[in-house]
This record gives C-alpha cells, structure tokens and sequence, in this order.
C-alpha cells in the first residue's frame, strides 16, 4: 500500500463464498472489492457460473470475469470425506458464509447457519435463492428468465403489439448481488457495534420486487396495468435511428416543442398539461413521432442540446465504450486478462479504479489457490498432496 492509498474497509474479513451463477458471485466479488478475503468455494467440475455464453481459455466467460474479481478459489469435493472436513473448517474460521444452494442443502453438508452458529456466534451467513427459505415455492428451481415472468418485470416491458420482453441480460441475478452486498455490509456494522451475527435471507424474488417498489405500488393504487408516468417520452424514431427523450415539468415539454418548432402544441386544447398529454399519449406520441422523422439523429443531437431537452441516442455497448465522456471520466478500464486477452472492465461506483494485472482486477482459475487456501488453514504438505490425491480437493489446471 503506498502512502496515497486508503485502506479497504473489509481487510482482514474472511468470506467463505459457496456460490455459483451470478446473484452470489455479484454479492462477494463486492466484498472482495472493499478488502474481505473472499475464498471462492467450487465444486469439482467448477462454478457453472464460468460457462454461461461462450467461454474462452476452457474456464472464463465474461460473466465469470466480470463477477468474480479479487477472489481465491479452491475446488472442493463436498461429497468426498475430506473435503467436505475442509469445507466445514473453512466455514468455522470464516466471519461471513454466503451460499445459493437450494434451502436445506447446506444442513446435509453441516454448513447451515445454526449448525456454524454454535462456534461462530458473530457469523454473518448470507443464503441467496430463488424464492426465499420458506414458503410453498422454496425449493423450486428459478433462473433470470423465470423470475422476470414471475416478478411482473416482464409485464413493464412489452412491445409495440403487447407482448411482453425479456430484458437481454442477467438482469435480477444482477440486482440481487447488489442486494446481498447491502445487507452483508449493513451485517457487518451490526456486528461491531453490538457484537451479534445475523442470518440473512437474500431472494431473487424479493430482490426485484424491492427493485420494483413504486411499480407494484402504482399497479394497486392506480388498477392495474403498466402506467404512462410522462408524455411525450421515449424512444423517437429518426431518419436514421433513434433518439431517447425525457423531460418531467411542463418547461420541459415546451423546450421540445420549440425543437420541434411545434410551437403550437404549447397551447394545444388537447394537451395542456402532463396528466392530459398521458390521457391521449398515442395521439401525441404520432405527432412527435412524425417530426422526429423528419433529421437524422446527429441533427436532433444538435437542435436538442440547443433547446435544453434531455436526451441520448439509442447506443449499443460499442458505442458506450467510444463515447468521449465515457474514456474521459474512465468509465471503463481496458485490462488484460489471463486466459482471456484484452477486456472492458467496469468501475464500481465507491470502489477504488481498477488497476491492470493485479490481484483485485483479476478472476481466479478453478483451483488457482487450493494449495494457498489450504496451508493457511493448517494443513502440511503431506496432507495437502492426500487431499488433491483423492479427489477431495481439485488441484488448479
């Protein structure tokens, strides 16, 4: 550490990280990213998490690399004897466990909260699942895709004819690891300043229905239905693309109409005010709609930015990682990766910039770190060789 440089807030904390996917690995690599020693716990054949799309180097998918940063791994064989010992005493020395297998598996292995609780009466243990601990659908298997459905996320997204969408990403896996973070941290402070562990239920479906909180909220007070909060908004289609445009108070709704230089539609009988404009947002939205087709996007670039009226154009990732302001604040970090080549790495708002080729930057090989793990543990040579001989403990590749 050099004198510049401030401590990271978790230093000295040991994760015993038992997960796998993305909501999980999301949660820890955070942890790690604040200091905590996060000892990524896999299964022989690996966390499942590193195949997700195309995988390069036969173990890192972008998924993995993006979601597993500053961690060790070791491969343990938890239904192997011996490595489920080493699991068990990994998770004893540990001052935080957080694990997303289904409810009740971890108490077949010992690993469970109240079966840890009784040497470690300060665990913080963090359980990530589908549906929660309890409950009629507790051991029901669930993805992204399924929890979208079932949340309700998919119905705020529908197309032009109805049918609702999707997102093209991890979206809830994601929104939960943020949500196991915060609760781990919240943990932490509980614990220094009373001295007591804490047993949290972390589920994707809570996640994002806290995520959707004003959303579900509005679907009882208002009836039902996804509402149109704001008119006109949105995507406007230009000669040439798209055009996203925003404004919440009627100045903002002027503004586009002089860009529009539909002056006229200020005064309009039939849209005087924001609630009026979303009674009849098709009839609006055709109008506006038509002008915007009228320039390409660079041209309603420049007429809106004269005007005042929020907007960007409908980019893609390649884009983003061109766009000036993105390269000038450092958004993004170009870093190579082992195994992998060279990467777009994202800055974690609170979170010190990412440093190229060192430890904090970097994903873990499967295994990478057993013989590490295991040493620092109390095992010898000899010892460590009969783990890896038997299958109990995965030697790296």
């Amino acid at each position: 550490m050099t004198a510049t440089e401030e401590p990271l807030p978790f230093a000295g904390l040991k994760v015993f990280d038992a997960t796998q996917g993305v909501s999980g690995p999301h949660g820890t690599m955070l942890l790690a990213q604040h200091g905590a020693d996060v000892v990524k716990i896999e299964p022989p054949e690996g966390d499942w998490g590193r195949y997700i799309g195309r995988v390069y180097d036969d173990e890192f998918c972008a998924h993995a690399v993006a979601f597993n940063r500053g961690k060790r791994s070791i491969a343990i064989d938890f239904k192997n004897g011996a490595g489920l010992a080493v699991a068990r005493k990994l998770a004893r020395e540990a001052d935080i466990v957080v694990e997303n297998f289904r409810p009740s598996v971890m108490a077949k292995f010992g690993l469970d909260y109240d079966t840890l609780k009784i040497q470690r009466p300060d665990l913080i243990y963090c359980a990530v699942s589908g549906y929660g601990q309890d409950g009629p659908y507790a051991k029901k298997g669930v993805s992204d895709t399924i929890m979208q459905a079932f949340s309700g996320f998919m119905s705020i997204n529908e197309d032009p004819s109805g049918v609702p969408r999707r997102l093209g990403m991890i979206a809830i896996d994601v929104v939960t690891g943020l949500y196991v973070f915060q609760a781990v941290a919240a943990a932490l402070l509980g614990r220094y300043r009373y001295g007591r562990g804490k047993f949290i239920d972390c589920s994707m479906m809570q996640s994002i229905a806290a995520f959707q909180a004003a959303k579900i909220m509005e679907h009882h007070l208002e009836g039902g239905g996804s509402k149109t909060l704001v008119s006109p908004v949105g995507e406007m289609p230009t000669r040439d693309g798209w055009i996203n445009v925003s404004g919440v108070k009627q100045e903002h709704y002027e503004a586009l109409c002089r860009a529009l230089e539909r002056e006229d539609l200020i005064d309009d009988p039939r849209f005087p005010t924001n609630a009026e404009r979303v009674a009849r947002n098709d009839e609006i939205l055709a109008i506006v709609h038509a002008e915007f087709r009228k320039k390409t996007t660079a041209e309603w670039v420049e007429i809106l930015t004269r005007e005042g009226v929020m907007h960007a154009p409908v980019a893609d990732y390649g884009d983003y990682l061109a766009d000036p302001h993105v390269r000038s604040v450092e958004s993004i970090v170009m870093a190579e990766h082992p195994g992998v080549g060279a990467v777009p790495q994202v800055n974690i708002p609170g979170v010190a910039p990412i440093v190229p080729g060192t430890f904090l930057a970097e994903s873990p090989r499967l295994g990478q770190h057993g013989h590490e793990i295991l040493a620092e543990a109390g095992y010898g040579e000899d010892a460590i060789a009969e783990l890896i001989e038997s299958g109990a403990v995965g030697a790296p590749r």
